[in-house]
């Protein structure tokens, strides 16, 4: 019969080796998501929203399909509302020349700037890529290919085993992103936010603006793309699941964003310009549940100088 693993104390005598508090955790974590996901008539999202919050296991990252909306809860018809979204899927033209060449190009330069750390498998993830992109675009006559749309792609197809599933989460989430781009002028959000950087936090702001640095080459793509083109892939698929346990996280996007600058704020301050620019467009790994809870303490204390800050930071609810 199998035995506990143990190990000598300085006695002599042997003791159980004791969980760490991380082990539990995890532990706990998988039996929580198991039981939800094991329910064979209704999957209780707001369990899985609840339990987001704190991070998913990495296998089972596809319960982001849920958290989106594009999986219906109810497992009564799963089977054939499945299948409807991947004849739906399969019908979709894929062809665009023009497209596909940009996307392999982009879907190269990442594949190389994250290979040390990567989590796509870099011989079949080019042609999912390539088929997603090109079906949105077609799909979206009134969107116009961007770079950044393969940043936004690759959380996906890291997370999720059929490429149907990867289309319709990038599809939810790219449209929440044009809506609001829609709602909220980009060039007004980022006056607020900067208005909010610099009074949160005056000398930072102050030492960016001696040391010349270009606070739209950043802040824009930062607010518009949920920094997808800027923080390392496991963090950014940390930082999502707790933003698709929201019902508002494009709204509170940008105090994530401040919580990020408040973060690194004594790193900054001892780099020059190009030094500071390298790590605003190249976000180092960092704790993404410390980065939450500044977040909300900064948002509280927005609320609490301005009263209501709805509208000009990105006032567009996640759409489902």
């Amino acid at each position: 019969m199998a035995t506990s693993p143990v190990h000598s104390s300085g006695s002599g005598s042997p003791t159980r080796r004791r969980a760490s508090p991380t082990q539990v955790t995890n532990t706990q974590q998988r039996v929580d998501y198991d039981e939800v996901l094991e329910s064979e008539v209704f999957i209780d999202v707001n369990k899985l929203r609840k339990y987001a919050r704190h991070g998913i296991p990495d296998d089972l990252r596809g319960v982001w399909k849920y958290l989106l909306g594009v999986e219906k809860s109810d497992r009564s018809n799963e089977f054939t509302q499945r299948k409807a979204r991947l004849e739906g899927y399969q019908e979709i033209d894929k062809e665009n020349v023009d497209v596909s060449k940009r996307v392999r190009g982009e879907v190269n330069r990442y594949l190389m700037r994250t290979k040390k750390d990567a989590l796509v498998d870099p011989h079949s993830a080019p042609a999912v890529f390539e088929a997603v992109i090109c079906a949105y675009i077609n799909c979206n006559n009134h969107v116009d290919y961007s770079p950044a749309l393969v940043q936004v792609c690759a959380p996906f197809v890291a997370t999720m085993q059929d490429e149907c599933d990867v289309y319709s989460g990038f599809e939810r989430l790219a449209d929440v992103i044009y809506e609001s781009a829609l709602d909220n002028n980009i060039n007004k959000r980022v006056a607020l936010f900067l208005s909010y950087f610099r009074t949160m936090m005056p000398e930072l702001y102050n030492y960016f603006e001696e040391e010349d640095v270009d606070v739209s080459e950043w802040a824009s793509s930062w607010l518009r793309y949920l920094l997808a083109k800027e923080m390392p892939t496991r963090s950014l698929l940390r930082l999502w699941d707790v933003y698709f346990s929201m019902p508002d996280f494009v709204e509170f996007h940008p105090f994530v964003c401040l919580a990020i600058l408040k973060h690194l704020k004594d790193s900054l301050e001892d780099l020059e310009q190009s030094e500071i620019r390298s790590v605003l467009l190249r976000l180092p790994q960092m704790n993404i549940s410390q980065v939450i809870n500044q977040a909300y303490n900064i948002r509280s204390e927005i609320q609490a100088r301005y009263g209501n800050i709805g509208g000009g930071l990105g006032d567009s609810r996640n759409r489902r």
